[in-house]
């Protein structure tokens, strides 16, 4: 019998570590080839790391909940064979998550070839330098010792002397003051932060932290579009058809035709380079409720789909979301999210940006309202709230305000889309 360490894999896409969200085997267990080991969950979706060969499980290295490296050993193996042997092995993604900060380890030594090897974002890194700042001398406050932009901000405020410039005694760095715990109470349960749930607060804090929002809402006249709409399903269920278009087809047809005419709403922003990349592709997000929380699967290629075939994605993604059945390829990617709750969706809201995406659009509960037409009549008529969240780095509110009417045009007048879509 030889010795077997599997090294967790490459995960893809420059993703260095993943969160342990369960172990499928424990020491002891025989295993098959290509039998699932473990669940690791990337910044990018839960991937299922199979056995690349059969044998003796002797010992599992990390629990669940914590962070896996990539090519650090995840299992211990007993195989047939005659000496110790190493392996990196193979992924398949499987389920879901959503995007977040990629976690660093903070470097131990001082000096300038030290804080090469301290793994912070280039922003933080161009900042740390732009202000003379080592930083394998400041402490990260993020995942893994990580060194975030407000670690840096701390450091300037108190004073930091370890500047590139001037080399006396290095000081120490200045600890930023922990977080009060939170005084235990009687009934009380506590829940980790593990798995999609960490990944979404981890995404939503970086979002939040790195792109200046700002929130445009305005309301709609669905009337039209609720009347194309029972058309088009009836001409469907006369033809014998069970499938049913929903609303949202309509409404990322109505958002790709405004984005032609905005096209820095369908866009990346590229934080290394300070960069707006305009993307030549309309690959849109659409946000799932799962039972483990929110994720973004992502309509490839949108603009070239039939409403039929976009009511099919749709239907697909959100269900394969659901039963943990993504793959890598369907959750990355986007260009724009648009994210709906229906019926429960309320007057409106401000969602947080899908970075490193620049904007996401929110839809909201349709209803009949009492409204004033053009002739000064009170009419009753279908309307719903339209709401936009952008980064105010990059896109202005002008341009944001334009873009949601123009959106509105094609929601109020939807027999235009068919025009759009030409």
């Amino acid at each position: 019998m030889a010795i077997f360490e599997f090294k967790l894999p490459d995960l893809g896409e420059g993703v260095q570590e993943g969160e342990l969200v369960k172990w499928h085997v424990k020491p002891g267990d025989v295993v098959k080839q290509d039998q699932t080991l473990a669940e690791v969950m990337t910044d990018k979706a839960t991937v299922t790391v199979p056995s690349p060969k059969a044998g003796r499980v002797v010992q599992t290295h990390g629990n669940e909940g914590d962070m896996a490296k990539v090519h650090q050993i995840l299992v211990t193996m007993e195989i047939e064979g005659a000496a110790p042997v190493q392996a990196s092995g193979h992924g398949a993604p499987a389920a879901h998550g959503a995007a977040a900060a990629p976690a660093a380890t903070a470097a131990q030594a001082t000096g300038p070839q030290a804080a090469s090897k301290v793994l912070a974002t280039p922003l933080t890194r161009r900042m740390a330098a732009e202000h003379g700042l080592n930083l394998a001398e400041i402490s990260g406050s993020g995942p893994q010792g990580r060194v975030m932009k407000a670690d840096v901000v701390a450091a300037l405020e108190g004073g930091h002397s370890a500047r590139n410039e001037v080399a006396p005694a290095a000081a120490p760095a200045q600890a930023r003051p922990a977080a009060p715990s939170v005084a235990p109470g009687r009934g009380d349960e506590r829940i980790p932060l593990r798995g999609l749930r960490k990944k979404i607060a981890e995404k939503m804090v970086r979002s939040k932290f790195t792109a200046p929002h700002f929130g445009f809402v305005e309301e709609v006249d669905c009337t039209e579009l609720v009347a194309l709409r029972k058309r088009l399903n009836d001409t469907l269920a006369a033809a014998g058809e069970k499938a049913k278009l929903s609303f949202l087809p309509f409404i990322i047809k109505a958002t790709i035709a405004a984005m032609k005419k905005y096209p820095h709403l369908n866009a990346n922003m590229d934080e290394a380079a300070q960069e707006l990349v305009v993307r030549g592709e309309f690959n849109i997000g659409i946000a799932v409720a799962t039972g483990e929380g929110l994720t973004v699967p992502v309509i490839k290629n949108a603009d070239r789909l039939s409403l039929r075939e976009m009511a099919e994605e749709v239907v697909r993604l959100s269900t394969a979301a659901r039963d943990r059945k993504l793959k890598m390829d369907e959750l990355t990617g986007g260009s724009f999210t648009i994210t709906s709750l229906g019926q429960t969706g309320g007057i409106f809201a401000t969602p947080i940006i899908n970075h490193p995406e620049v904007a996401i659009m929110g839809i909201h509960r349709m209803r009949k309202r009492p409204v004033v037409d053009n002739n000064g009549q009170i009419v009753v008529r279908e309307m719903m709230n339209v709401s936009i969240s952008a980064d105010h780095r990059v896109i202005d509110g002008q341009v944001a305000a334009d873009f949601v009417y123009e959106v509105i045009k094609y929601l109020e007048h939807p027999d235009m889309l068919f025009l759009a879509m030409a």
